[in-house]
């Protein structure tokens, strides 16, 4: 899925000849932080609320209020993903969408990128999720996906980042909840187990503990 297809209709578009005022009204009356500019279908720029509420006259033009140098976007047919990582590092809540041209096609909202995640990924998925730590150089995709096939247990999604000491720090989503075989495997293999998520141990931990807690009130 490309980010065209995330695409918001309920995203007002404003125009470089509106004033600072009307932006202003378009962003409480949306509930937005910020708003996409376009003038004759080329992509302008984005404009944030906290920007025009500092302007010292709502009355001049955004053309002629200095604040549209800002101009994050995402082409069309990039990954959802990048437009994620998009959208947090210019730290908004829309994010505009051009073509190749720059010409601007619409906005996708952090609550369709929120819904994304959640429905075409791995993350709602039943299952245990597995933290673990290893030097870049004994990193092996192979080796962790066998890890976890000979102790039956398929990986349905993976996330990696390096960390201030310089080891990459991986998620795994597994598709088991029971999931210590496979974590004392990665910890044989030299594998830093960090955290573990969903485990049914635990879960079956809390009813036992409630069950307890139960027994001793009724006593």
């Amino acid at each position: 899925m490309s980010t065209q297809n995330l695409m918001a209709a309920s995203i007002p578009l404003l125009s470089p000849t509106d004033t600072v005022a009307r932006a202003i009204a378009l962003c409480e009356d949306n509930k937005l932080a910020a708003l996409p500019v376009a003038d004759d279908g080329g992509y302008v720029g984005t404009i944030t609320e906290n920007s025009l509420l500092e302007a010292p006259d709502d009355s001049v033009t955004l053309a002629d209020s200095g604040l549209l140098g800002f101009r994050p976007a995402i082409s069309e047919f990039a990954h959802p993903y990048e437009a994620f990582t998009t959208m947090h590092d210019a730290r908004l809540t829309i994010l505009p969408v051009v073509d190749n041209q720059q010409r601007y096609l619409g906005s996708i909202s952090r609550d369709a990128l929120v819904d994304y995640f959640a429905t075409e990924t791995a993350i709602g998925s039943p299952g245990g999720i597995l933290e673990i730590e290893v030097a870049p150089r004994s990193y092996s995709l192979y080796d962790i996906a066998r890890i976890c096939e000979n102790e039956d247990v398929a990986i349905l999604g993976m996330q990696m980042r390096t960390t201030p000491d310089g080891n990459l720090h991986i998620t795994l989503k597994l598709n088991r909840t029971v999931v210590d075989a496979v974590e004392a495997s990665f910890a044989r293999h030299n594998y830093v187990v960090t955290e573990v998520y969903g485990r049914q141990a635990d879960k079956e931990g809390l009813v036992d503990n409630y069950n307890l807690l139960m027994n001793y009130i009724n006593m």
